[in-house]
């Protein structure tokens, strides 16, 4: 992949108040996870957000509601949210992925890995490399004694810092990322295309990693922590002692572990907001769990805080953080050297 994103004029520019030409619309637009069931609150909640702020039947409203119905037509048939689809539950050897506690759940949306991607040519495009480690390598017998030790529920060995890294981040990574960016938006740029352009760049790299990471979980279908450390003794691997009664700090999501989705995510949007606005950039932080904020000076120590907090949450191996950082960092920079950018 060739990555021409350094001839793209930054938005320094029009953050002096240099209005830009209006913003070619991409071939493909985003993809859309519609909840028609919570139509009816999300119309209420809209509604009472426009009438507190007096734009209730503002024309920029009406606009805004023709692009959104455009893009909506746009995406029919793009494979989301099938009336049916096949379950996934992986396999029973050693290194493959199956239903785990709480739930022992088969894997989640499976459809997300033949979802018609925004900017990427398909699903496999950033396919991670290299595959997940060999069952008996010793960056596979690391990555096992290291979250064995950090991830466990009662680890003795997890600081007080790391426990409340992983309570802080066990937000909804999506919820949590959209907060953070209207912060970023707010305190860093002052013209609402460049703010529309953003939000756009940021949520295409994102949805595609996220599709990206599906296709990556189903095909890889790697184990997780809490069934490779029970299952430990039956590995083949006499470095990696099972423990049968070993429970991560958080309940382990139901779809396979490599790669990270929340590294994909995660990766495509500091990679976008170092592209845009520069890696050294202060900007906030909410968590609804934790009822706390932290903040940071570089968008690639937020990427890093949550590499490590899978590791310390106990439901990723630190392999399929890494590889996911990296391919979400990928798809940004894809995103943004092909589509929506500034005229030369």
């Amino acid at each position: 992949m060739t990555d021409d994103s350094n001839r793209m004029p930054s938005l320094s520019r029009t953050l002096r108040g240099r209005p830009l030409p209006p913003l070619p619309v991409p071939r493909r637009p985003c993809l859309l996870l519609d909840s028609l069931d919570r139509r009816e609150t999300f119309n209420t909640l809209l509604n009472n957000y426009l009438g507190s702020r007096g734009l209730l039947g503002n024309p920029g409203v009406s606009v805004g509601q023709i692009a959104a119905a455009a893009i909506i037509n746009l995406r029919t048939g793009d494979g989301s949210f099938p009336p049916s689809f096949p379950a996934f539950v992986g396999g029973t050897g050693p290194g493959e992925w199956r239903p785990t506690l709480p739930a022992f759940a088969p894997m989640a949306t499976p459809w997300l890995s033949t979802v018609v991607p925004f900017t990427l040519k398909d699903a496999s495009q950033l396919r991670a490399s290299p595959p997940p480690p060999r069952l008996n390598s010793g960056e596979y017998t690391q990555d096992y004694n290291e979250v064995k030790s950090l991830g466990r529920i009662d680890s003795t060995d997890r600081t007080s810092e790391q426990t409340a890294l992983a309570i802080f981040y066990s937000d909804n990574f999506i919820a949590m990322w959209e907060r953070t960016l209207r912060g970023v938006s707010n305190s860093n740029i002052d013209n609402i295309g460049d703010s529309a352009r953003l939000f756009a760049l940021a949520n295409m790299a994102a949805a595609d990693v996220v599709i990206n990471a599906w296709d990556n979980k189903k095909y890889w279908n790697f184990w997780r922590p809490i069934t490779a450390i029970q299952e430990g003794d039956n590995d083949g691997n006499p470095k990696t002692v099972g423990d049968t009664k070993w429970l991560p700090f958080l309940p382990t999501p139901a779809y396979p572990e490599y790669t990270s989705g929340a590294n994909n995510l995660t990766g495509a949007m500091t990679r976008t907001l170092e592209l845009l606005l520069g890696d050294r950039t202060s900007f906030s932080v909410f968590s609804t769990p934790a009822n706390a904020t932290r903040t940071y000076q570089r968008f690639s120590d937020m990427a890093q805080d949550v590499v490590d907090v899978r590791i310390y949450q106990g439901i990723h191996f630190r392999s399929a953080d890494e590889v996911a950082r990296r391919q979400g960092t990928r798809a940004a920079d894809w995103a943004i050297s092909h589509f929506l950018r500034h005229p030369e």
